[in-house]
């Protein structure tokens, strides 16, 4: 591979040039306290960092930076902290879903108007991984997906507690009056115990894995925890490493191909995923110029069991258990009869490469395809007349039972009628009921909140019922457990037949034949459009307004419609005068 020379890196238009700006643009960095042996016929590398006071999955990247800038200095790098909206997942409202795009908007302009000649882009917690992905392809700079690294396990009372999951768990306990206040505090201080993101295979790991999957991090880098001495050194790897790429030119636009996202969708599958797998890698491979959709998952489903023994899917371990049993590079090598090995990666090798001697140490928690935890992959799409272009469903966390269901529906118009009624006595439920929730997607939510685990109504926990189906065009968080059916799409705000649905109205569901039915006539729906009336608009202004107007549907990726790179030219590099 050809090697960049120093007059052509992209930062020497800002340093090299003999004029008054430049003038300017290196007496300002003397200001700082540089001289010009740290920046001439050096790459500048951007260190995009989501640190925030508030972001409990990134609170250690604010020391984990100074990792990464050792290493750049070391490879001959400037390294310069670019700080980043930073999208702490539990606290951000209404939903951290709604600024997803913000964050790939800022990402991309900001490696766009600086001096910077490649990135390397720190983060984990939920939308923070696609976001700095996205921004990045389309701004096309060699980069590099720095992991923050799932948290340690929880623990209390000597069992061990799982982010997410077990929250949803003790909380119907809680509610069904077998958990006092006292135990729920102990629980609250022992579900969480260190810094780094969800140690289930929720979203934040699912999407940290899809990273390592299609080449955007160094191998092994997304299963390292983050309280582990491993990762401070992979961040100073990390730091080194795009110091190379940046002489070599690699891109992602020389990096990524359709082979890229197939093994992404590939792995995901095989990890037990959450079901936000599907929104985040159809937007990340439609910006990349590759576009996959939702038939890509579901063909992966057929062919691709569920082998990581990780909860929600698992029934027992957590990411640290992972990484001790030989993390993402071993789950790849068992299923690397179902990758294109040739793909290439950021450390310059092929995926094929990368995991050719990685071994598996415990074989329950990464177990063999004839030894699966679920014989089809975690995800499946659902199509019929009330959801067109499709609604998810994860079968691998759902009752067997379920599966295949008929039953009447009950409709909630929005999330606090369903809060209200969840806990009243009377409700007129049965376990055979399908819950429902509307005005619940993009538009409607707005941002697709993960509302889409709808709480088993009070009387029925009582009762002992812990599943049922449930359908939304909202998401539900990775961690979560259950027969829920998401991403209803088109969704019901803007009139999708979601919409159209009333209580008492039967539901069949057939996941085996992927397949969703209302079973109400065609001239009794179209009654009910004629009858329907459009919502009033949620937002006159500001972000919102913007959202409203360009957000695409779920089965698109929800990105902009105006950001999209398969669809939409390049921008041009920054005049400087």
């Amino acid at each position: 591979m050809s090697r960049r020379t120093p007059d052509s890196l992209r930062s020497a238009r800002w340093f090299a040039p003999d004029d008054l700006r430049s003038f300017g643009h290196r007496s300002r960095l003397m200001q700082m306290g540089y001289g010009p042996a740290d920046w001439k016929d050096k790459p500048v590398i951007a260190i995009v960092n989501t640190w925030s006071d508030i972001n409990q999955c990134h609170s250690h990247l604010r020391e984990r930076v100074e990792d990464v800038k050792r290493g750049v200095l070391q490879a001959g790098g400037l390294p310069l902290e670019l700080p980043a909206m930073s999208l702490s997942e539990p606290i951000v409202k209404p939903s951290t879903m709604l600024y997803r795009n913000l964050l790939a908007m800022e990402t991309e302009e900001l490696l766009r108007s600086h001096p910077v000649d490649g990135a390397v882009l720190m983060g984990g917690c939920d939308k923070t991984t696609p976001a700095l992905l996205m921004g990045a392809f389309s701004m096309g700079l060699p980069c590099i997906f720095l992991p923050a690294g799932p948290m340690l396990r929880g623990n209390w009372k000597g069992k061990v507690l799982g982010s997410g999951s077990d929250a949803w768990k003790y909380w119907d306990e809680r509610r069904a009056g077998n958990i006092g206040e006292r135990e729920w505090i102990e629980l609250e201080a022992g579900i969480a115990r260190s810094h780094g993101t969800c140690m289930t295979m929720g979203t934040a790991a699912t999407m940290m894995g899809i990273a390592e999957a299609i080449g955007m991090t160094l191998p092994g880098a997304s299963s390292i925890p983050a309280a582990d001495a491993g990762h401070p050194r992979m961040s100073a790897d990390c730091g080194r490493r795009i110091v190379e790429m940046v002489w070599e030119d690699l891109t992602p636009a020389r990096l990524l191909d359709r082979a890229s996202f197939e093994n992404g969708i590939a792995v995901a599958m095989a990890m037990g995923c959450s079901t936000n797998a599907i929104i985040h890698l159809v937007a990340m491979s439609r910006r990349a110029g590759h576009p996959i959709g939702l038939d890509d998952f579901d063909a992966a489903s057929r062919e691709l069991p569920v082998i990581a023994n990780i909860r929600p899917s698992g029934d027992r371990y957590l990411m640290e258990d992972f990484y001790y049993a030989g993390g993402l590079p071993a789950l790849m090598n068992r299923i690397a009869g179902h990758l294109q090995l040739d793909a290439r990666t950021v450390n310059g090798r092929t995926l094929g490469e990368n995991i050719a001697d990685a071994e598996v140490h415990d074989e329950d928690v990464i177990r063999s395809p004839e030894n699966a935890i679920y014989a089809e992959g975690a995800l499946a799409v659902l199509r019929g007349n009330l959801a067109p272009d499709g609604v998810v469903i994860k079968p691998s966390a759902c009752a067997p039972r379920l599966l295949r269901h008929t039953g009447p529906a009950l409709v909630f118009d929005d999330y606090p009628a369903m809060k209200a009624a969840i806990d009243d006595p009377d409700l007129d439920v049965t376990p055979d009921h399908i819950l429902v929730l509307r005005n619940a997607g993009p538009q409607g939510g707005p941002g697709m909140p993960e509302w889409g685990m709808l709480p088993i109504p009070t009387k029925l926990v009582k009762q002992g019922v812990r599943d049922m189906l449930r359908l939304s065009d909202a998401r539900m968080s990775g961690t979560s457990y259950g027969a829920c059916m998401l991403h209803c799409a088109p969704e019901a705000w803007i009139g999708g037949p979601l919409a159209l649905l009333r209580t008492g109205d039967m539901i069949s569901v057939d996941v085996p034949a992927r397949r969703i039915h209302l079973e109400v006539d065609d001239d009794e729906l179209a009654r009910r459009r004629a009858a329907w009336t459009p919502p009033p608009p949620r937002y006159e202004r500001g972000y919102g307004w913007m959202f409203n107007r360009h957000i695409l549907q779920a089965d698109q990726g929800c990105d902009f419609d105006f950001l999209e790179t398969a669809f939409g030219a390049p921008v041009p590099e920054p005049d400087i005068f």
